[in-house]
């Protein structure tokens, strides 16, 4: 049987009926996060609803319904515990009573980071490794761990899942988490403005003038001469990689998934690989580094692994 699925992200809420490793149909609808969960319960259901009839079956007809989501998670409650700067009244909607009462299925909740490292553990860049950690680059930094064949979680939800808080300069950027130089607030898309403005001279790069300000703009930049560019680009890759090395001492995985948008320019993948080899201490291995390969499907895809496992998997 199919399942339905739904990885609710900050900017975009991406739909998708799955049915092994594959995706029967699949759609976006704008995120719109600040208006709240509640109010994108409606259009998130006609999503659904419209890639099942894409995928030739109805609600009704299916496994369940898996959501992915940011914040951390009670996988057993199915429940948002709590949320950051996204989808604020998340702890207060009864997302599996919206299940039931919609198609009276079950319906299951995962964070979105660990979501997405169950897709490319059983259909991407994990296949074959049981001791996998994912970092995602983008918007903010995301982390998830699987060892021995088994998510970590910890007692409170938290565990392995808030790598991009983990502090990368003791006298770096105040965080929006309450920490300091955490690696989301020292390098990621959320800060890259600001990173830019504090650099001397940034208003003669043309970085001032780059609209979208992201970090391909970077990079591209960078590769062309641009001194604020590379200055940023390098203070990035730095932290990056240091956090790299630093989930490889904490979870000692075999391999590192590294994905997000932001991994998807050249240099990222392999400073980060080389960047481990040289500085990890791992004297019976090395550690692969390794790219995302599902993208943006990656959450949906584990939408069947947690429909089948039992809660608390």
């Amino acid at each position: 049987m199919p399942t339905l699925a739904c990885d609710i992200g900050g900017t975009v809420i991406k739909v998708g009926v799955v049915e092994g490793a594959r995706l029967l149909a699949r759609r976006s609808i704008d995120a719109r996060s600040e208006e709240g969960l509640a109010a994108r319960l409606p259009a998130i259901r006609e999503a659904l609803e419209q890639v099942a009839r894409e995928a030739g079956t109805a609600p009704g007809d299916c496994r369940g319904v898996f959501v992915a989501m940011p914040g951390i998670i009670d996988v057993r409650a199915a429940r948002v515990v709590s949320v950051h700067q996204k989808y604020t009244d998340a702890p207060t909607v009864d997302l599996r009573a919206w299940g039931a009462g919609l198609w009276g299925l079950p319906l299951r909740v995962e964070n979105d980071a660990r979501a997405a490292l169950v897709g490319e553990w059983r259909a991407g860049a994990g296949r074959g490794a049981d001791d996998l950690v994912m970092v995602t680059l983008g918007t903010g930094i995301g982390t998830a761990v699987l060892t021995g064949g088994r998510l970590l979680r910890g007692p409170h939800g938290t565990a392995g899942n808030l790598g991009g808080h983990l502090t990368v300069d003791v006298d770096g950027r105040a965080c929006t988490c309450g920490n300091i130089g955490c690696a989301e607030a020292e390098a990621s898309q959320s800060v890259l403005a600001d990173l830019v403005a504090a650099r001397p001279g940034y208003a003669a790069s043309p970085l001032a003038a780059t609209d979208p300000l992201d970090y391909r703009a970077v990079f591209d930049l960078a590769a062309a001469g641009d001194p604020t560019a590379a200055s940023i680009a390098r203070r990035s890759l730095d932290v990056w990689a240091a956090l790299a090395v630093t989930l490889v001492h904490a979870y000692d995985p075999d391999r590192l998934v590294v994905g997000g948008g932001i991994a998807r320019a050249e240099p990222v993948v392999p400073t980060l690989r080389q960047h481990v080899a040289r500085h990890a201490w791992t004297p019976d291995r090395t550690v692969d580094v390794v790219p995302a390969r599902l993208g943006d499907d990656a959450a949906l895809l584990a939408a069947e692994w947690a429909l089948g496992a039992p809660d608390g998997h």
